[in-house]
């Protein structure tokens, strides 16, 4: 009964998911491109993969390429089926794949979409990253001998709370997880209430992540270009970006003031809201890439930065002399601000950072960020940061050695995803 009612509802579903992406296509176009996909229909050979890694998102897809990057150091002939969600993980994960590799669409989670996806891909092992547990996937792959992994898992107290609500779906998906690597003892603490029997405690990816080179120098040529420090607002969610703007305008100083919304769909959005309240606008994708030349556009009065580009957070966080973590300042759980640590830059971080806890909470006791009550708060000390550098120094050094010290999550987890696809094929022999 469970199940009928489960099945009932994600067929009800499917109309709207249709119209969802139609609509998201009209400024993603990725969203449009091989929609069948999403409902179990996939073209051409049908190549049987050892390995399946899904990251739905551009933090997973991230995190499933710090990990390839190491499985492919240990087995270099190894071929990946690399699945997702959106289109900013799509994206993402273009740049990871190799001769032999395909990409693909997660189906909607009905029985008929995910048989479809298993007969056509033919997976021995799954990895579904950090937190993508969908009921009628994971006991299909439990029917069908598929062994699934979640790894770099993490389940904030919130999301748990919210799982236990929906125990009569999630306890049974959980349950039929192969085994769970969790980031952090919480992480797995959270996930046994949920019903997974094996579990073990590996570490966060994203520590092992490095931050592009090229884009470290870019940021940091027009850095250099200029005369006035720069105040990153990154990762925003809405309502973030009015709050940032209106504290900005109670605490004046000479900064020049950068923001990047998390989401795609937002970019122009944020511009309207931006020049609602009276600021001028520059938008990525119009900046000179010449340093000086960007350097003399930034002299317009009143000016206000826009990052409407993807795949580059570590140009803005090596271009920022720091940064407020969206995410942080509205419900959101916050963002994870290891890749801003990577690229030395001090974090600011706001009072809900529920989703990514543990790292948030070792940046702080590390004295490596710094955390606030409220975005007022975060713009007038990082207003006073400005105009006395000296002060994030010893953030910047702090929060490099935080990360080298949670170092070597990936070549050990490499190792784990290895080991068990041995057992898997041992079994199938």
């Amino acid at each position: 009964m469970r199940w009928w009612c489960y099945e009932l509802l994600m067929r009800a579903l499917q109309p709207w998911l249709r119209r969802k992406l139609r609509r998201r296509a009209q400024t993603e176009p990725l969203y449009g491109q091989w929609v069948e996909q999403r409902f179990g229909h996939y073209a051409g050979p049908s190549p049987q993969f050892d390995l399946w890694i899904h990251a739905v998102s551009l933090g997973e897809a991230r995190a499933a390429g710090v990990l390839l990057a190491a499985l492919r150091r240990q087995a270099p002939t190894l071929r990946v089926l690399l699945t997702h969600g959106t289109a900013t993980g799509w994206a993402q994960g273009q740049s990871l794949l190799r001769e032999g590799d395909v990409q693909a669409w997660l189906p909607w989670d009905t029985r008929a979409a995910v048989d479809g996806f298993l007969r056509h891909f033919q997976p021995r092992l799954g990895l579904l990253i950090e937190t993508e547990v969908w009921p009628q996937l994971v006991l299909a792959c439990r029917a069908q001998g598929v062994e699934l992994v979640l790894a770099n898992a993490r389940l904030s107290a919130q999301t748990l709370r919210k799982s236990m609500r929906l125990w009569f779906w999630s306890q049974p998906a959980y349950a039929a997880l192969t085994e769970a690597w969790a980031q952090t003892d919480d992480d797995a603490q959270r996930l046994s209430e949920l019903g997974v029997q094996r579990l073990a405690t590996l570490g966060n990816l994203k520590y092992d992540a490095q931050a592009d080179p090229a884009q470290v120098e870019l940021g940091r040529a027009w850095r250099a270009a200029l005369d006035t420090p720069v105040l990153l607002l990154a990762s925003s969610r809405a309502g973030e970006e009015l709050a940032w703007v209106r504290a900005l305008a109670q605490h004046p100083g000479a900064y020049l003031p950068l923001v990047v919304p998390r989401h795609p769909q937002r970019f122009d959005e944020v511009a309207q809201c931006l020049q609602a309240e009276g600021w001028q606008v520059l938008r990525r994708s119009d900046w000179p890439r010449d340093p000086s030349a960007w350097a003399q556009a930034c002299q317009t009065p009143r000016l206000m930065l826009l990052g409407d580009s993807l795949g580059e957070m570590t140009v803005y966080y090596a271009l920022a002399r720091l940064a407020l973590m969206g995410g942080s300042f509205g419900r959101y759980g916050g963002q994870n601000l290891i890749e801003a640590l990577a690229c030395a830059c001090p974090v600011i971080l706001g009072p809900h950072t529920h989703n990514f806890e543990q790292v948030s909470d070792d940046a702080v006791q590390a004295q490596a960020a710094t955390r606030v009550t409220d975005m007022d708060q975060a713009v007038r000390l990082a207003v006073q940061w400005c105009e006395q550098p000296e002060a994030t120094e010893g953030l910047s050094a702090r929060g490099l050695a935080l990360l080298e010290g949670h170092r070597g999550v990936a070549e050990r987890m490499a190792s784990a995803v290895l080991q068990k696809l041995s057992l898997v094929n041992l079994k199938d022999h």
